[in-house]
């Protein structure tokens, strides 16, 4: 299939890959070239715009920062939504407001064509590996349709229900994720403080049933030396997401006091001037609360 690629960062780096490894043509398109050079080498299309990635494609992802660079790159004369066939379909796999989410679908769909909302669960390391999971909001015979695409980036794709809900969804579990990593950090200060090594912390919780595979890969950074020069989403980064879900919360009368807690940890880290590191640093701050010495 004839597939677009907008926005080729760190995960859609990764993503494009393994749609081509799947047999699909590929044209992309990024604000700076540069960042695509490696992926046209191994074969990937380039096109000068996000309209023109459009004209030539049957489906279109576009992973990008926020809700105001998903409007640049998918409304607009230059945008995706101007190049699209009736009847195409854009998925956008950025973690967005689910409302700023589906006001973009209507515009496709004022165009006559879909918009899918399929945002990402999952790190460089589980794309690479092949076990990111793809949650979808929007219409189900466009799901359908574009399923087996889907199956080329991981083995979990799920539509959760109309447009906006898989946008929504995706901020709950990234809540989730955030705040059992600032548990993990807090647990692990707890016992060093105590007199338990941190290796031995680690190990322990490892083995034990508070595991997860979040915790597997990205536990073990905190250990001398382990912390990634590129980090997998460093604090601003993943701050981003928490004020979606404080957001989110305040808009649907939800409470989320865990994810108030986690995102005051991440105004810690940047107080303390570690915020490029890769979000599990909050550890560091627990240390340091506790008058321990890095």
């Amino acid at each position: 299939m004839n597939l677009g690629f907008v926005g080729l960062g760190a995960m859609g780096a990764l993503i494009v890959p393994r749609l081509m490894a799947a047999g699909h043509k590929v044209t992309g398109w990024n604000r700076s070239r540069d960042k695509a050079e490696a992926l046209i080498k191994d074969g990937m299309g380039w096109a000068d715009t996000p309209r023109a990635v459009a004209e030539q494609s049957e489906i279109v992802f576009s992973i990008v920062t926020d809700a105001k660079a998903v409007k640049s790159v998918a409304l607009g004369p230059d945008g995706i939504v101007s190049g699209l066939r009736k009847g195409g379909i854009y998925i956008d796999m950025s973690t967005i407001e689910p409302d700023e989410s589906r006001a973009v679908a209507a515009e496709f769909a004022k165009a006559g064509s879909i918009m899918l909302d399929g945002p990402l669960s999952g790190s460089p390391v589980t794309v690479k590996a092949g076990n990111a999971s793809v949650m979808i909001g929007g219409d189900e015979a466009a799901f359908e349709r574009a399923k087996p695409v889907l199956l080329a980036i991981g083995p979990k794709v799920t539509r959760i229900g109309g447009n906006g809900l898989a946008c929504q969804t995706k901020i709950a579990v990234n809540l989730l994720l955030m705040v059992e990593i600032i548990a993990f950090g807090e647990a692990v200060a707890l016992a060093e403080i105590g007199g338990v090594s941190r290796e031995a912390a680690v190990d322990a919780i490892l083995k034990s049933v508070a595991a997860s595979p979040v915790i597997g890969y990205r536990g073990p950074f905190i250990l001398e030396g382990k912390m990634p020069e590129v980090p997998l989403a460093d604090v601003t980064l993943q701050q981003k997401d928490m004020i979606l879900a404080l957001n989110l919360g305040r808009t649907l009368g939800s409470p989320v006091p865990l994810a108030a807690a986690a995102n005051e940890m991440m105004n810690a880290c940047r107080g303390l001037g570690i915020d490029h590191n890769d979000f599990v640093v909050a550890h560091q701050v627990y240390r340091r609360l506790g008058g321990q010495k890095d």
